[in-house]
């Protein structure tokens, strides 16, 4: 598998590819938004484009995915039906920030923790991580030890919890819960700002590292 971080849009949100070597199939991970840089890599790759995977609602992550799924003719998979109320506004929240091409989208395949996705012959599973939104799931593969998390988790911090739905104590749950048994030597990709492990997070980030709950 080849991994390749586009950071898109003024929020610099880090939209993943995903490529299978084997099969040269391809997915987005938050597609949020400028459209023509996301086709361009795809363009420069010359990977086929096979679905869309989405982290959750909020603009910047999902932004770009409906222009692009027509585009291509592709799925999108993702994410938790919890985060429709957030999909159906995403224009009108775009709107407010002068985002252009934005409109919402019903996935071809809502998920739940359990579920797995995937791109060419790799194989994701997805655990539903609420806290940051009531529909944020994220991605990981056990067999290269890589997660994308959206904004679950940073290096060195963690998601929103003032936005609508938004808990912190159920973020927290999900960190604990659902990333912390993948392992401490999983690579996770944020949906802002530079990659970490999920061992490092727990030694020093200050929201959840686990001195903190001792």
């Amino acid at each position: 598998m080849k991994v390749s971080i586009i950071p898109v849009t003024p929020f610099q949100q880090n939209c993943s590819l995903l490529v299978c070597e084997k099969t040269n199939r391809a997915a987005l991970v938050d597609a949020g938004g400028d459209i023509d840089v996301l086709v361009g890599q795809l363009e420069k790759l010359g990977v086929q484009l096979e679905k869309l995977l989405v982290t959750h609602g909020h603009m910047d992550h999902c932004g770009g995915t409906a222009a692009i799924a027509k585009r291509f003719g592709v799925p999108i998979e993702g994410p938790h039906v919890d985060d429709k109320f957030l999909i159906d506004e995403v224009e009108k929240s775009a709107a407010r920030y002068g985002f252009r091409d934005v409109a919402p989208f019903t996935p071809d395949r809502w998920l739940v923790g359990g579920d797995t996705v995937r791109v060419g012959d790799i194989e994701l599973q997805v655990r539903h991580c609420p806290g940051h939104t009531p529909g944020h799931v994220i991605f990981f593969s056990d067999e290269y030890r890589l997660a994308m998390v959206g904004d679950v988790l940073f290096q060195g911090s963690i998601g929103r919890t003032d936005l609508p739905r938004g808990d912190h104590d159920t973020l927290l749950d999900s960190i604990c819960t659902q990333l912390w048994p993948l392992g401490d030597d999983v690579t996770f990709i944020p949906g802002h700002g530079p990659t970490s492990t999920f061992g490092e997070e727990r030694e020093t980030n200050p929201f959840v590292a686990d001195k903190r709950f001792r």
